[in-house]
């Protein structure tokens, strides 16, 4: 079978196209013949051996998100049959409950081997099934994305009708929490870099938008669409967005962290994080009840994600240096 191979952390350079022979399942597991794959901003930093003593740093096969079909069962599987439609989930460990270090001890693309292959195993309960509506690369755009987005928005986040939520740029989890945010009937507020996307924000249902590279002082120009300041910011810029983010959302109101895109680094602003009494959350996707109860919404509401440019799997190089341009508008999507 044909697999990408990060030989050694440090360089996109370091991606191989190689093959291996094609995996068996043994007793409790299945293997899936994966069909597609999505990024994240995660496999970047993953490549840039990032993680540090949290990954392996040789021979890793990246990538956290794949999405195929199963084709042959190991002893003793009774939930799983050959051309079952399936989904892997990031954290194989991480099955019920908060998170901790044993749960999160082994992540797909990270610690453990990813799916940046043509085949893979699979223990059975390490995989979900895929709404019907959906197809391969859209499935494949769930795991790390949608996951951290419905655990911020949702799971943690609890937005309801009434709400309202801020979200930044056209990344995946950005567009996935601009879905829910709305799915859940919030008002929401939304940024970008551009005409063109700001517009396509509108039609995924922003009842407003900002362009913060015009308005660099967006968290106080949100204001003025909602006064008190929003419940929720959904906070992926990190290091140089979270100020603006203090100042758009309302006292008592939430941060969910979740990405560092603009900078890990900041000198953050402690009195008005003490008198506003705001409540800053990390999201890291989520567990596999999490992910259960967002695939059985997804199917409920016949949501879609948005999808960017799709390339092959021998363009694993090309697809990254896509993904870290800044250029795309959702998900990047390998066909394998």
């Amino acid at each position: 079978m044909k697999v990408v191979l990060l030989e050694t952390v440090g360089s996109l350079d370091n991606l191989k196209l190689v093959d291996r022979p094609e995996p068996k399942p043994r007793e409790g597991q299945v293997l899936v013949r994966l069909r597609a794959a999505t990024l994240n901003y995660r496999d970047l930093v993953a490549t840039a051996g990032g993680y540090g003593s949290h990954q392996r740093h040789e021979n890793l096969i990246p990538l956290s998100d794949g999405a195929g079909e199963v084709i042959e069962v190991g002893p003793g599987v009774k939930a799983w049959s050959t051309g079952d439609r399936v989904v892997g989930h990031i954290f194989p460990k991480w099955k019920t409950g908060k998170p901790n270090e044993e749960r999160l001890s082994a992540s797909l693309g990270g610690s453990v081997d990813g799916v940046a292959c043509e085949y893979r195993v699979f223990g059975e309960n390490e995989i979900l099934r895929v709404p019907d509506h959906l197809s391969y690369e859209e499935a494949a755009a769930l795991p790390c994305a949608a996951l951290t987005a419905w655990v911020s928005v949702i799971a943690q986040g609890q937005i309801g009708p009434g709400q309202s939520v801020l979200t930044q740029g056209t990344g995946g989890v950005s567009l996935f929490a601009l879905q829910f945010a709305k799915m859940a009937g919030a008002e929401i507020v939304a940024t970008s870099s551009s005409a063109e996307k700001l517009e396509r924000l509108r039609k995924l249902g922003a009842s407003h938008v900002i362009n913060y590279k015009e308005d660099p002082n967006w968290g106080h120009t949100a204001l003025r669409f909602v006064p008190s300041g929003v419940d929720l910011v959904v906070e992926i810029g990190g290091g140089q967005t979270i100020s603006q983010s203090l100042r758009a959302v309302r006292m008592g109101g939430t941060v969910s962290v979740i990405g560092v895109v603009a900078g890990a680094r900041h000198d953050l602003n402690v009195p008005v994080l003490i008198m506003k009494n705001i409540r800053l959350q990390g999201a890291s996707a989520g567990n596999r009840d999490h992910f259960a109860d967002m695939l059985a919404a997804i199917a409920r509401h016949k949501l879609h994600p948005v999808m960017d440019q799709t390339f092959p799997l021998a363009d694993l190089r090309a697809a990254l240096e896509h993904l870290k341009s800044g250029r795309h508008v959702g998900k990047v999507c390998i066909a394998i």
